[in-house]
C-alpha cells in the first residue's frame, strides 16, 4: 500500500482534489480533520485524557464535546496546543491504521491541512501533493464556503505559516507535486490526473 498525502492551505481546494482522485482513480480518502472530530466522540480515552491534562472540561451543558470550547483554550496558547496534539496525533494514527486495514487500498489518500507543519508527521507518506491557489482566491472561497467574515478566515489562514510561506515563494522539500487550483473544475481535473500519473508512473 502507498500513502498519498494531500495538503494545502484554507480555500486551496484540497478536498475537491481528493474527490477527483477518488472518482477517477478509485483511491479512498481519509480526511484527517473530519476523523479527528469523530474521534472526540468515538475514542473513549481521548477527550477524558485532554480534560485531565488541561484541568478543565470541554463539554456543553448536555455533556457533549464542544469543539468551540477546546478551540478557545488552545487558540494562541502554544503550550496547550502542544499538549492536545500530543494526545490527538497518536489516536489519529491508530485510527488511520485501522481504516487502512479495513479498506485495504492500493493507494490511500491522507487529506490534512496541517500535516507538513507538525513534527509528528515528519517523513509520513510515500508522496506529498500540495494544492495551492492565489491568496485572494483562497480567501474568497473560504468565506463563501464557510459563510464567515473575511477577518476570521484571515486569522485562520495566518496560523498556517508553512502554507503561507509556500504561497509567497518558499520551496517545501517534502512536496513531490504541486497543483495550482486557479481555474475551473475541468482544468483542475486535468491537473489532478496529470499529477497522479506523474507520481505513480501511470501504473496505479
Amino acid at each position: 500500500m502507498k500513502i498519498l498525502v494531500v495538503t494545502g492551505g484554507i480555500g486551496s481546494g484540497k478536498s475537491e482534489v481528493c474527490r477527483i482522485i477518488s472518482d477517477v482513480f478509485g483511491y479512498p480518502v481519509y480526511n484527517a480533520d473530519n476523523r479527528v472530530k469523530r474521534l472526540y466522540d468515538t475514542d473513549a480515552d481521548l477527550l477524558p485524557s485532554i480534560e485531565r491534562t488541561l484541568g478543565e472540561t470541554f463539554r456543553n451543558k448536555d455533556g457533549v464535546f464542544s469543539a468551540s470550547l477546546l478551540s478557545s483554550r488552545i487558540f494562541g496558547d502554544a503550550g496547550s496546543l502542544e499538549i492536545v496534539e500530543s494526545l490527538v496525533f497518536p489516536a489519529l494514527m491508530k485510527d488511520f491504521s485501522s481504516w487502512c486495514e479495513e479498506a485495504d487500498p492500493e493507494v490511500a489518500v491522507f487529506e490534512s491541512a496541517t500535516v507538513l507543519e507538525k513534527e509528528q508527521f515528519k517523513g509520513f507518506g510515500d508522496h506529498v501533493l500540495l494544492v495551492d491557489a492565489p491568496v485572494r482566491l483562497r480567501l474568497e472561497r473560504a468565506c463563501g464556503r464557510d459563510g464567515v467574515e473575511k477577518e476570521k478566515v484571515q486569522a485562520r489562514m495566518g496560523m498556517q505559516k508553512l502554507m503561507n510561506m509556500y504561497s509567497e515563494g518558499t520551496a517545501i522539500p517534502e512536496v513531490d507535486a504541486v497543483i495550482i487550483n486557479d481555474g475551473d473544475l475541468k482544468e483542475l481535473r486535468d491537473k489532478v490526473v496529470l499529477a497522479i500519473h506523474a507520481l505513480f508512473d501511470g501504473n496505479k
